[in-house]
């Protein structure tokens, strides 16, 4: 479950993806069908990131923190193998 960290609220535009720089700032980013924008700094706030987390500008215009999810499933490997195996 995802986490809100941020409280500064970013307006969104259509045509841009927003996400949170390895500098910790909010950047938007023209999509590929928006050929008249260019990068830009949209937030003020930096948020200090940690190692494993994913971190995302939510549709309501804050920013969000994610664990992500480093296990896979359990057994996946060993199932692999066995099939490898018996062939």
């Amino acid at each position: 479950m995802a986490e809100k960290i941020g409280t500064e609220q970013i307006s969104r535009e259509k045509g841009y993806l927003y996400f949170v720089g390895q500098d910790g700032y909010a950047w938007a980013v023209p999509m590929k069908h928006n050929k008249g924008g260019s990068k830009k700094k949209v937030g003020n706030e930096r948020i200090s990131k940690e190692v494993g987390c994913l971190y995302y500008v939510g549709n309501d215009g804050y920013v969000y923190k994610a664990v992500m999810n480093r296990g896979g499933r359990k057994g996946a490997k060993r199932k692999r193998r066995r099939k490898k195996a018996i062939k």
